[in-house]
Formats: structure tokens, sequence, C-alpha cells
């Protein structure tokens, strides 16, 4: 959640890490701060708010130090304050740490350090690092063995970088379920959380694995494994985009990019993937579990957010094409259920990053009970990519905006290729698949339409943004892009939003129902639409203002509501890959006509890597 970047080489660290600060700043943090090793000494500045307070800060520093690090933090011990910012020191002002992570034992580890007689200045459990490595230099002078000796005693998640006068020249990195790469160019060795702060300065990257330990000095890399002293090979890895890619290009903001980059998003989900002539999908990073996969009982699909409302609509549409069983679990509570898994169960963890702590907890939980796991992510050589027995990437592209909006439409679309593969293989007929196919190629151009919409949809929020709760409802397959459109209200908007099953209105939701509290409905042209109809009439006679997202043409629906917004027709199946485009488009303008910070919400981050 926090964002690391660090930099040892030939060129000023300086410039490097502020550039790569900035380019973490889409993961959500509250402080920053960075260390520089110059002339046998470190010199650190932090800063509360945003990289430009870091920035004014250090207007009349001038450094030609070459080896530094970097972090932006977002707070889980002590509140934002400039003591809390990383990184953070020992008591000699030696040797420095940043830290993404928890450390769950550092009460225990922090009363023993004070009782011998070290001094903390920070609430954080990041200072318990420094210092243990400060007690373990005591009796060993050679500071990767001291790093070493000091992670052996910490129990929690981490992914940081030390910065020593004691290691002149060279930063130590070590990993434990957080991520870490490390970036390798001629001008020097970088390392960062996330490999949207290396690709300015090189598309050639190291995926650490957990309890790896590399040294970083300006002609490469070191790396060797916590448990033990021996050095291992980690496989160099290309990066499939470039810089332009994690830019805004022309738009206000991030989320309005990848609003924009959907139809592209769906096209390259789909790319390579589909046989037209025969009706069927082709998923390559399946091909070895092929046979295992085909012979499930039961299917899992564990998420958090809106990767658990993408598998929520990912069970309506296997249950409707398939016979297998679906169930869908929220990642945060799967491990806490008594688990009774069939044999030749399958679980399969969505996650954009695939780095989510609780997604990762969840499949290995899964695989200590003897399930099949598989990953649908969007980051190469993240976690859960490695950790699965096979997988599917989206190849959707950097997602900045905190609030997903392309990923999650990514998401759907190999849900559906999933869908596809799996049903070819029980009773849907090659003409069935080949319809599937149509219906499924055409949405690219039909999201194109729905954009080409955004100034009408921009409109109808400049007329309910002064409104503070929202209700949406939908039902079938509509209903998992009702609770996913009422998410994105509250991230970027901060306004209260609930979601239900439309078929729930009379169970409770309708009592809060009044002229201020519009309610935002799904009603496309689909076997629900009678009762959709309904439960807007319903709204209607108590005086409830409504937003209704149909099917273009309808002849009943914009003379009953107070506000129309028509998507293309299509089948039932697929048209959560539209209805969903507006509720986006919603929410950021809304977000927009009050003044939010939309990209990068607060309290929020793009990567949940604690639990």
């Amino acid at each position: 959640m926090c964002g690391i970047i660090c930099y040892v080489g030939k060129q000023p660290a300086l410039p490097v890490l502020l550039e790569g600060l900035k380019r973490l700043e889409y993961r959500g943090y509250d402080s920053s701060g960075i260390a520089l090793l110059e002339d046998e000494q470190i010199r650190r500045f932090r800063a509360v708010g945003k990289i430009r307070e870091l920035e004014t800060g250090l207007i009349e520093w001038t450094s030609d130090a070459k080896t530094g690090i970097g972090h932006t933090r977002w707070a889980t011990h002590g509140k934002p304050c400039v003591e809390n910012a990383h990184p953070h020191s020992d008591c000699a002002g030696e040797i420095f740490v940043i830290h993404n992570g928890i450390i769950e034992n550092y009460l225990a580890l922090k009363q023993e350090l004070i009782t011998a007689g070290h001094r903390f200045l920070s609430e954080t459990d990041t200072e318990v690092v420094a210092h243990l490595i400060e007690e373990a230099c005591r009796e060993h002078a050679d500071l990767e063995e001291a790093v070493t000796r000091a992670l052996a005693r910490v129990r929690g998640t981490f992914g940081l970088a030390v910065l020593s006068t004691r290691h002149a020249n060279s930063i130590i990195i070590a990993r434990r379920s957080s991520p870490m790469i490390l970036g390798i160019s001629d001008s020097g060795t970088f390392a960062a959380s996330d490999v949207s702060a290396l690709v300015a300065h090189t598309k050639q990257v190291v995926y650490l694995q957990d309890d790896d330990l590399a040294v970083l000095t300006p002609d490469g890399y070191r790396i060797t494994n916590l448990h033990a002293p021996a050095e291992v090979n980690r496989q160099e890895q290309t990066v499939d985009w470039d810089v332009d890619a994690a830019e805004k290009q022309g738009f206000e903001h991030f989320m309005l990019k990848e609003i924009h980059e959907q139809p592209e998003a769906v096209r390259n989900a789909m790319r390579g993937r589909l046989v037209p002539s025969e009706g069927i999908s082709v998923l390559g990073g399946l091909a070895g579990v092929r046979e295992q996969f085909l012979r499930m009982e039961q299917l899992i699909l564990v998420s958090c957010g809106t990767s658990f409302y993408a598998a929520m609509l990912g069970r309506y549409i296997l249950e409707f094409c398939t016979d297998f069983r679906v169930e869908v679990d929220v990642a945060s509570e799967f491990r806490y259920r008594r688990l009774n898994l069939r044999d030749n169960t399958v679980v399969l963890a969505i996650s954009q990053s695939g780095e989510t702590a609780d997604t990762l907890a969840a499949i290995r939980e899964a695989k200590r009970k003897g399930a099949l796991v598989l990953g649908l992510v969007n980051v190469v050589g993240s976690n859960i990519a490695r950790e699965t027995d096979a997988g599917i990437y989206n190849h959707a592209g950097p997602e900045i905006g905190v609030a997903s909006t392309k990923a999650f439409v990514s998401q759907l679309t190999i849900l559906y290729l999933l869908t596809l593969y799996l049903a070819r293989h029980q009773h849907m007929s090659v003409t069935d698949g080949q319809e599937f196919i149509r219906e499924l190629e055409s949405i690219p151009d039909k999201i194109e339409q729905i954009l080409a919409k955004s100034a009408q949809i921009q409109q109808v929020a400049r007329r309910y943004a002064q409104f503070r709760d929202f209700m949406y409802i939908g039902r079938k397959f509509n209903y998992p892009i009702a609770l996913e459109g009422a998410l994105k209200l509250k991230e970027i908007s901060y306004l209260h939003a609930e979601a239900y099953a439309a078929g729930e209105m009379k169970h409770g939701p309708i009592a809060l129902i009044n002229p201020d509290f519009p309610s935002v409905c799904l009603a496309t042209q689909d076997s629900t639409y009678d009762k959709m109809m309904a439960n807007i009439q319903e709204i209607k006679a108590r005086c409830g203002r409504t937003i209704v997202v149909g099917t273009e043409g309808d002849a009943q629906l914009p003379a009953l509501c107070d506000d129309f917004i028509g998507v293309p027709a299509s089948s039932e199946l697929f048209a959560p890959l539209l209805t969903v485009i507006p509720l986006q488009l919603l929410a950021y303008y809304i977000a927009l006509e009050n003044g939010c910070e939309i990209d990068q919400p607060r309290n929020l981050a793009k990567s949940v890597t604690v639990e």
C-alpha cells in the first residue's frame, strides 16, 4: 500500500527518487520521505501530505549523492506526522529503513529494545527494524548478516530497503509477502514496490520472491535467501508497456483516461484467445492444468472489493452457461470458514495487483486444503501469479486510478472467456459458441458508443451532485453491477451509497426512499425488465428520484424516470459490460462536481498489501 523507490548508480539520486515517488502517488499515501548517502553521511527529509510538500522542503537542498531511498507512507501504526514518516533510523543515525507491510510482533520487540537502551522516536512498527539491525550490528560487523539476523526475529510482512553508512554505495532489499522489484540499467540499479516507478529508467526487471534478500550496487545486484547464504538466480523480465501508458495523455484524471481505455482493455483481454470458426476460447495459461480443471466438481471464486463484484457476476454467467457448482467468497473471510472442499475443487483468485494480502491468504489456505488454485491478475510476476498453479493475465496495462475501472471490465471479459471455455466442453453447441463470440466481440464498439455520451452523463451528474445519499438496485446479471456502481461513488466522492438486489427493496430498504435519496436503477430489456419496472414505480410512488440505465430506444422508462441513460441493446448475458460504464462516469462526474481528489481518494490505496 505504501510506495518504495531506491537507486544506486552513476547519476544524482534525488531527481530519480522524486520522480519515482510521484509515479507511486496513485497507490495512496499520507506522508513521504527520502534519505541520501553522501560523503559517508545520510541526510533525511520527510513531509506530511503530497509529494509537492516534500519537494517544497527540498528546494534549497543540493546533493550529488548517487545512492538513496524514498518512501510514501499509508498509515497503519501511528497518525500521519513527520515523526512517523519513513525513512526511520537507528539511535546513531547510521542505519535508515523504509518498509511496506506490518511487523506483527513489533510491540514485544520494541519493549525488548527499549530495555536494552534503544530510543524510539515514532509510533511505527517499522522503526523496530532499524533498531533490530543496529542491535545485530553489535555482534556482526557485516551489515548484510545483521539485516538477515534482524529479520529472522520479525513476524509479519515486509518489503523493505536498508541504507547505511556501514555499507557505502549499496542498498539492501528484502521482501516477504510485499512486492519488491529490481530494475537494471546502464545508469545503475533500482528497486521499487511497483514497476511503474521504474519504467521511465528501464524495462529490465527482476521480481523478488518471498524471503529474498538483494544487495544493490551501481553495477548490478546479488540475491540470496534470508534462510540460506547461497546466491540464487531470479529470471530477468521485460516490462511490456512504456512510461506513456502511465501518463494522463490529455485527460484531466487517470480515472477518466482509464474509463476511456476500456474498449481497448476488452480487446486486449480477448486478443489471441478466441477461435470464432469453432466457437471456442483458448486460454494458454491453463494448458498445464487443463485435464484437472475440466474434472472439477466445485469452483470457488475468491477476491476483494471491485474484484469481488467481478467474481459475483462470474458466478451468474458460469451458472447460466455451464453445469458447474460455483461459489463466491470474500477473500478476507474465506479462511475463517470451516471449509468443506469437495474432491476436485478449483479456487480462482481474482486481483488486479496480484498482491492483495487477503486474497493471498485465501489461496494459501485453499492450497493447504488440496485445491487446484488459479489466478486472474493484471500484474506479471506478482505474488498471486507466482503462488497459483496456473492462471490468466488481463493484459489491461497499468491502472493508475485507485478506483478500478478498466481492470474490472477486463476481469469480466476474461470471466466470459472462461465461461465459454468450460461451456464448450459441456453442452454448448458450436453455433451457440459462435454467437457467444459475436456478442462478446461487439462489446468494445458498444462501449465506445456509451463513452460518446459522456457529456450527457455529466449533465445528469450535475443534477445530483448535491445529494448525499444514493441507492443502487439491479437484478440478476445487473445486481453485481449495482454493487460496483455504489462502490465507485463511495470511493471517489465520499458519498453514502447503498446497493441492493432490487427484489430486496420491500424487505427494508424502501423505508429509506424520500425526495432527497435518489435511486440508480439498472433496467435493461431482459428477463427481469418487468420486475425492475415495478421497483421503479414503487420508488416513484414514494416521491423518490430515479436515474435509470436502460436499453436505448426503450419506449416506457424515459417517461417514467427522472433521468434516463441508454446503452446499446445486447443480450442480457453481456449487458453488464455496458451498464457499468455509465455508473463509472456518473461517479466520476459527481466527484468532479464536488471537487474531490479522484485519482487518490482519501484513506484508500491501490494495492492492499496488509490484512
